[in-house]
């Protein structure tokens, strides 16, 4: 009996082969074998990407981030610029007073230092104006001497 259905067994797979169903068969095991390995391929192309996707939305997400902290940033320094108006104001009142006030302080010097140079000038020039005088004075002095010696 197991001969028999061996045989017909052969048997069947000869009429399919030469029917051409089992040729049919392969074909359409291996298109979906080929399909099969295409959509792997697909799927293994799109698990790929789901780190860099992951990656660019980590890094969009930590740009929005910064945006945000920088926005907060610059509100916050308008708002103490806002703050400190009244006081930089003032500040800036008392810092013109002093310099106004050396201003003042430094025009008193120069009229001191002036005074001072001219006064040095004229004594300057009285020393100057008595030390010609005495020089003239000895000149004098030393021709009538010689006039006196020479008669």
């Amino acid at each position: 009996m197991k001969k028999l259905m061996e045989f017909g067994k052969k048997a069947m797979f000869y009429i399919r082969v030469l029917s051409g169903y089992e040729e049919r068969r392969i074909r359409s095991y291996r298109l979906e074998l080929q399909k099969r390995i295409t959509e792997a391929e697909q799927r293994k192309a799109e698990i790929r990407k789901i780190p860099e996707q992951l990656i660019l939305s980590e890094v969009r997400q930590m740009v929005q981030e910064m945006q945000a902290v920088n926005k907060q940033l610059e509100d916050t320094e308008v708002a103490i610029n806002e703050y400190f108006k009244p006081v930089d104001k003032q500040a800036e009142m008392i810092v013109e007073m002093k310099l106004q006030e050396e201003d003042k302080t430094m025009k008193q010097m120069m009229q001191a230092m002036k005074a001072q140079a001219i006064l040095d000038q004229q004594e300057v020039g009285k020393y100057a104006d008595s030390n010609i005088a005495e020089k003239k004075q000895e000149t004098q002095d030393e021709i009538s001497k010689d006039q006196a010696g020479i008669r």
